[in-house]
């Protein structure tokens, strides 16, 4: 049986990115697309502004935009993948999830409220169940499930495995990130060509947050953030899409290399749910790799490549690499409503 889903903030470059991911989808199907009030009425093909490299798919080109209210949202839409931006998903959010609806955000607002689910379903799928403490609080039908930060997205699941195996104690991450996780509009080709920007506003702090709530125990009422230091320091290059991150990780057991290599290359994928990559994290042993041109569609968009792995005083060094605007937005997205789909909750 196939979910019917909506898509909030459908024009945007996260929004057109879930329409491309979702049509076809095995057990996702578009019913609805939102957008501002000046889009409302169109088609979504008169409305969106189409910059993805495939065709707008044809059983959604002619669907007609709507108002993101839930007034104007067919209520019997099972779930609402949400790419607003996160003043706007702060604002209509809760009206959505009162009104009954599940929402699966990107949109950064609530991300670190203690009672919204912060998931990457080959993590933490355990805090989805923060779904229950969400809705005995605030009373609603619905629920709200976030994903983390786009360069989060990227450096967590290799951390994962390192806490798993060797425990963590402080992290330093610098990251070297693309134009498009800033937007369509966000830096001008003046600002960017032949330049880098050492400072993305807001980032640090999500990196250095979202991390430790991620890798935080689930005790049945609250998360418990992970005790870790984490240190961040973001920068945009002029790269179209592909994060790469360098990360210096400081262990509480002593770590070879090569027990680095096999605790990521051995952590588990969620292969119950259909976006998951068959192998979560690639380690490359070319000291060059990974490399955003050549490493960010591997698996489809959805995996991790990890490369320059080196021992330190303190623990490892290593890089790694994900496809921002895929794994890191529109395809987590996806994944936890698989996972919201896998646990019953819609």
């Amino acid at each position: 049986m196939t979910t019917t889903v909506g898509i909030l903030g459908a024009t945007g470059a996260v929004g057109q990115r879930l329409i491309q991911l979702l049509d076809p989808h095995p057990q996702f199907e578009i019913a609805a697309v939102t957008a501002s009030e000046d889009s409302a009425g169109k088609s979504y093909r008169e409305a969106a502004k189409w910059r993805i490299g495939t065709p707008i798919p044809e059983s959604v080109a002619d669907l007609e935009v709507r108002q993101t209210d839930p007034t104007y949202v067919p209520n019997d839409i099972d779930l609402l993948f949400s790419s607003l931006p996160s003043s706007v998903g702060e604002a209509v959010e809760p009206k959505f999830a009162e009104a009954g609806y599940v929402l699966s955000s990107n949109s950064s607002n609530f991300r670190t409220d203690p009672d919204v689910p912060l998931t990457i379903p080959e993590v933490n799928p355990e805090h989805l169940d923060l779904i229950e403490v969400q809705r005995d609080e605030r009373g609603w039908d619905g629920a709200i499930i976030k994903n983390p930060n786009c360069s989060t997205i990227t450096m967590v699941p290799p951390l994962a495995a390192l806490d798993d195996a060797f425990g963590l104690e402080r992290i330093d991450v610098s990251t070297l990130q693309a134009v498009s996780g800033a937007g369509y509009n966000g830096v001008s080709s003046m600002e960017i060509i032949d330049n880098a920007i050492p400072h993305i506003g807001g980032e640090e702090k999500k990196m250095e947050t979202e991390s430790r709530k991620l890798l935080g125990e689930f005790d049945g009422a609250a998360v418990r953030w992970n005790s870790f230091d984490v240190a961040a320091s973001c920068n945009r290059i002029p790269t179209l899409d592909g994060h790469l991150e360098n990360v210096w990780a400081d262990t509480s057991a002593d770590v070879t290399p090569e027990e680095v290599v096999e605790a990521m290359e051995s952590y588990p994928s969620a292969d119950e749910l259909y976006s998951s990559p068959e192998q979560l994290i690639r380690v490359f042993e070319e000291p060059d790799r990974p490399q955003p041109r050549l490493d960010r569609n591997r698996d489809n968009g959805m995996g991790i490549a990890v490369g320059g792995v080196q021992e330190t005083t303190g623990g490892v060094q290593f890089n790694c690499l994900a496809h921002n605007t895929l794994r890191g937005a529109a395809g987590a997205s996806i994944l936890n409503g698989e996972l919201l789909l896998e646990e019953g909750y819609i």
